[in-house]
């Protein structure tokens, strides 16, 4: 039974902290639950879905949050956030409580991909306990509990109807007034490869343009893992990174992506670094928002010279 009384004193929990926790199990609250976030690019050469490899293998107990499902399906762009109703009744239909520990994890494949997004809504949607597994590729070499399969049948809770906490959210307004006015101090991370960010590779979605917001900055994810076991780097680590690309730790922050995903990815690297503090937003329509509305002859499109 994926219950605990143990918690975790750092927002990263890894594999062992994880397992110890599941090991402990006990009915009463508050639980530790897993939360498979899995969720692969609309181009992955395999045809991948999140609940595909999810019922392939997972953490026993663990419950399947479905990204573009829980979302904004009325939106043009992907798994925008979505309205609290709808968060509402898809942690109630997982049998979610409000005082559970949530640890949400990825897929062994990927390593740190979307479950940081998955752990980012969340977050801004309230929920008090909320973790990241760093992470599952390490939890199955490790050989710790897996199990395929549909997964376990879960009791729905009433959770209650939660607020979206919008200063940790960016639009589209927003972030072209930081790209049309470079004196605001507010710093844009890119974490799309560089490829893209210069405009030199295509986009995954068709007929969208490649490029980047005006006086971003680009910040990889790949930069941010480790390259053998795909965790999360260290937070010194993650500092020096953020140095080099001479970003202010004090300054305000918006991260951006393809489609609001792997921002999150920089978001986390942040919070281990110990970067942007005082104001750190993702920009939840990220490049595919942006590249969808900008006109032309805006000039927020930005491509190096080839």
């Amino acid at each position: 039974m994926a219950t605990s009384q143990r918690a975790f004193g750092t927002y990263l929990v890894s594999p062992s902290e994880l397992n110890t926790a599941l090991k402990s199990g006990s009915a009463t609250s508050p639980r530790t639950i897993p939360i498979c976030g899995s969720w692969f690019l609309p181009n992955d050469p395999q045809k991948r879905t999140g609940l595909q490899v999810f019922k392939q293998g997972h953490i026993p107990g663990a419950r399947f949050f479905d990204l573009d499902k829980v979302s904004d399906t009325s939106s043009p762009y992907p798994h925008m956030l979505s309205s609290p109703e709808v968060f509402q009744d898809a942690l109630s239909a997982l049998g979610v409580k409000r005082d559970d520990r949530l640890v949400v994890y990825d897929t062994a494949e990927l390593g740190i991909f979307s479950a940081p997004r998955v752990a980012w809504t969340l977050k801004v949607f309230g929920h008090p306990s909320v973790h990241l597994l760093n992470n599952f590729k390490l939890y199955v070499e490790q050989g710790l509990p897996v199990e395929a399969g549909e997964g376990e049948s879960f009791e729905k809770t009433d959770y209650p109807r939660p607020s979206l906490d919008e200063s940790r959210v960016a639009s589209f307004e927003e972030v072209k007034a930081i790209a049309q006015d470079s004196s605001n101090g507010v710093q844009v991370l890119d974490a799309r490869s560089s490829g893209r960010w210069q405009g030199l590779d295509p986009e995954p979605r068709p007929g969208l343009s490649s490029g980047h917001i005006p006086g971003s900055i680009s910040v990889p994810v790949p930069e941010l893992l480790d390259p053998t076991t795909k965790t999360l780097l260290p937070g010194d680590k993650l500092k020096a990174l953020f140095e080099s690309k001479g970003i202010d730790p004090n300054a305000p922050i918006v991260s951006s992506c393809g489609t609001g995903v792997t921002a999150t990815i920089i978001d986390t690297a942040l919070i281990e670094a110990g970067y942007g503090q005082g104001s750190r937003r993702i920009y939840d329509g990220s490049w595919t928002e942006w590249a969808m509305r900008v006109k032309p002859q805006d000039g927020l499109i930005k491509k190096m010279e080839q």
